[in-house]
């Protein structure tokens, strides 16, 4: 019994509701109205796979999955079952069926990596010849054709002969006698051919009246002389309706007999549709796949920027308010959570939020909020929330809240020993003001006891309350945990910001001075709380404020270090890029000296071939020595001059770094270890003196260490630049003139590169602040960003 009114408290229903405007089919649309919780984690593992690999298919496919034909069959199977006789419109929903489902199948086994869906498809059968042999016998109309049985194609044929002798006939009568009739017409009465027939002249066409208009002035006639041929044409129809009987009564007998597996293939659909539902509504909320974690293996409960799913559909359909998320990590140890603060704060919501998640993740949803996803497979999922009052029982609302409770505890057991959670129970207990509707200290001290009982009963218990004693447990026992919703005093409203590790404050006597009561009577008011409540809630702000400027410093921190991460994947970038270039420059040089050195043989061939003609003259061998020692000059490369020792790099000197094949410019000049400090492009770094030369080919001289004398100090290696919300400035949207005394002041306070957003529009504003900079006496150069930081829509200003 607790167990549905949990699902009622939490609003389930709802939920479920919402799932079902996702499914494709009437039968998925029944089943997500009536979900099933799972009764093992196995289950929901494996409904959560369904839901992932669903996810994954339909990422692949242009049109997602089609469940098109699939109707619901399952009266007609418990009919046909039965010995009775199906329908065209019947046997014409099982054929589509039946191909609906084999284009799942066919879907999904066309698909890789879907070991789940693969399985579940798997024994599919779709009964390719009984969907043709419906098809062969009803048509699109779910009318018997004329090919589903010869006698029945003779009748079809005797039928239209009668009629068109019958038609035939009543013509004759309407030109011979048009006098007597109202308009030029053959209807039917009864599935008798009748002639309209006016009334003060009907013996002038003698016959059987079948009908007559509401006036009465208009009779419908049918002639004697087509009766017989109308009782021949009523026992044709009948002798047609047997044959379609008899032909309905074959595949209807026909599907009877494959009746367990067209079941089996229902449920397979139902199946895929629920999960393909999962899919789309978890898609829609911007949820994650869970992971179900175990918490007495140390792991940790994580839900950041955790939503509660029915306010975001009313968010999003009924233009609700945006939806604050929260955050839950909980901690292996603590198996209570006492959430504090004022009324309207949030604090049911987060009660509801945290059961709907459990929920979800059993029943194979996402949860909506950023992954990793980590919470525990809990069994039981119980809670009470809200106000149990009912004036028919002459309960009380704390009398509701212990009758409830009551069945909570009961649902729980007794466990197994004290202060050791129950192997065969891991259940999720929330509790709205637990305590509340007697007397305080009574409902405080009752609050207490409960709250150290199920520490040791439930495997997590999160539970509201204004009772400031219940703040003090988790002082008493490491099982414990405070948190508390934030509330804005200069708004006098709460923020729904949920805030771990400190307990609320009392707000009363603030928001009460701030409303206009005498300052008289807020002063008495505090010296009857006293002194000692003043100071822990001045504590309890200074918390408050600590927390929220390590939440700035800790966001800070990531933003700098998801920057530090993109600039060393770029310099990699670039390193293996240059490598690259080097392997290929090396290649391609060795490629040019071979051709050369056969060039040059070619050449060498060719003089010794004009020696070879005729006895050469000393003029001619004087010129053929000339010849080869301008090849010897033009191939053969020079030979290296020794390198000079004498040269000592100084601060503003450009050098070579062979090593690096770069000319870098000396920004720290060489230290007693004969290190120096240089930069090429962007790239700052320390290099030996020996690793350096002159432009001209000079080695450094060695530094000889002096008598010990006091440490220099060398200014450590600069790193590289790193953008961040210091030196970056966004102009979107401002006027050039505007936009000049921002960066002005900006460029006067740099110490390094600023980086200047002025995006793309029309390029006004971009042109101008190139103008600026280019005017500006501090500015040393200027360019476009990097494409990860904007590219042609940031400049970046390197300053002096």
């Amino acid at each position: 019994m607790i167990q549905s009114e949990t699902l009622e408290l939490l609003e389930w229903h709802r939920l479920c509701q919402h799932l079902a405007t996702f499914a494709a089919t009437k039968l998925g649309a029944t089943a997500a109205r009536h979900l099933k919780i799972p009764d093992s984690q196995s289950q929901s593992e494996q409904l959560s796979e369904q839901t992932k690999e669903i996810y994954q298919l339909e990422t692949r496919l242009t049109t997602g999955l089609s469940f098109e034909g699939i109707q619901d069959i399952g009266d007609s199977l418990e009919r046909a079952e039965r010995s009775g006789i199906l329908t065209g419109d019947e046997l014409l929903a099982i054929a589509t069926t039946l191909a609906g489902a084999r284009n799942l199948r066919r879907v999904i086994d066309n698909q890789e990596n879907l070991p789940i869906l693969t399985e579940l498809v798997a024994d599919l059968r779709t009964y390719p010849e009984l969907e043709q042999e419906i098809h062969r016998c009803i048509d699109e109309r779910a009318q018997i054709t004329d090919r589903a049985s010869q006698k029945l194609g003779e009748i079809r044929t005797d039928l239209r002969r009668l009629r068109s002798q019958i038609t035939q006939k009543l013509q004759n009568i309407l030109q011979a006698k048009s006098g007597a009739v109202q308009e030029q017409l053959i209807t039917q009465r009864s599935d008798r051919f009748v002639i309209p027939v006016k009334a003060p002249q009907k013996d002038a066409i003698p016959g059987i009246v079948h009908d007559t208009s509401t006036s009465g002035a208009t009779l419908y006639v049918e002639p004697n002389s087509i009766v017989p041929l109308g009782n021949q044409l009523r026992q044709i129809i009948r002798r047609e309706q047997a044959e379609e009987e008899a032909i309905r009564r074959i595949l209807t007998e026909l599907v009877a007999a494959v009746k367990p597996d067209l079941e089996r293939l229902l449920a397979i659909a139902t199946t895929l549709d629920l999960a393909t539902a999962r899919s789309r509504y978890s898609f829609w909320l911007g949820a994650n796949p869970p992971r179900f974690i175990q918490r007495e293996a140390s792991e940790m409960i994580t839900l950041r920027n955790l939503r509660h799913p029915l306010l975001v559909w009313q968010q999003q359909h009924e233009q609700g308010q945006p939806v604050v998320p929260v955050d839950l990590l909980i901690s292996p140890q603590i198996r209570v959570v006492t959430i504090t603060g004022p009324n309207t704060g949030g604090k049911t919501v987060t009660l509801k939020t945290l059961g709907l998640a459990a929920l979800m993740a059993k029943v194979g949803l996402f949860v909506p909020a950023r992954e990793p996803v980590e919470i525990p497979w809990f069994d039981q999922v119980l809670a009470d929330i809200g106000d149990e009052q009912s004036l028919q029982q002459s309960l009380s609302t704390f009398s509701g809240h212990i009758r409830r409770i009551s069945r909570i505890l009961e649902a729980l057991g007794n466990g197994e020993a004290e202060g050791e959670l129950p192997t065969s129970n891991s259940a999720l207990v929330l509790l709205d003001e637990v305590g509340a509707g007697t007397d305080p200290v009574e409902g405080s001290a009752l609050a207490i006891a409960l709250l150290q009982y199920l520490a040791n009963h439930a495997q997590l218990t999160i539970a509201t309350t204004h009772f400031g004693e219940l703040k003090a447990l988790k002082y008493e026992d490491d099982r414990f945990e405070n948190a508390s919703v934030e509330f804005d005093e200069s708004t006098l409203s709460p923020t729904y910001r949920l805030l771990w590790g400190i307990p609320g404050r009392s707000n009363a006597l603030t928001i009460a001075l701030r409303l206009g009561l005498k300052p008289e009577v807020v002063e008495e008011a505090k010296t009857q709380v006293g002194e000692a409540t003043d100071e822990v809630n001045q504590v309890i702000a200074g918390l408050e404020a600590q927390r929220r400027r390590q939440e700035t410093k800790a966001a800070e921190a990531q933003s700098l270090l998801q920057q530090a991460e993109r600039l060393y994947k770029e310099v990699s970038a670039k390193a293996a890029s240059l490598e690259e270039r080097e392997s290929s420059l090396r290649a391609s040089q060795e490629v040019a000296v071979k051709q050369a050195i056969a060039q040059a043989k070619g050449e060498i061939a060719q003089v010794i071939r004009r020696l070879q003609k005729g006895t050469p003259t000393a003029q001619e061998a004087q010129q053929a020595t000339n010849a080869l020692n301008q090849i010897g000059q033009l191939y053969q490369p020079a030979t290296p001059a020794k390198p000079k020792v004498g040269f000592m790099p100084k601060l503003g000197d450009r050098v070579r770094v062979p090593k690096l094949g770069q000319i870098a410019d000396v920004i720290a000049a060489p230290n007693e270890d004969g290190e120096l400090s240089v930069r090429f492009g962007l790239m700052k770094m320390t290099v030996k003196l020996q690793d350096v030369e002159s432009l001209d080919g000079q080695k450094a001289e060695p530094i000889v260490k002096s008598k010990p004398a006091p440490a220099v100090v060398t200014p450590p290696p600069q790193s590289v630049p790193v953008r961040t919300s210091q030196n970056t400035i966004d102009l979107r949207g401002k006027r050039v003139a505007d936009a000049e005394y921002i960066l002005d002041k900006a460029i006067s306070e740099a110490t390094g590169p600023v980086w200047i957003i002025h995006g793309y529009g029309t390029g006004k504003l971009r042109q101008g602040v190139h103008t600026f900079l280019q005017q500006h006496s501090r500015v040393n150069n200027y360019e476009p960003a990097e494409q990860a930081d904007g590219g042609t829509g940031v400049t970046v200003a390197h300053i002096k």
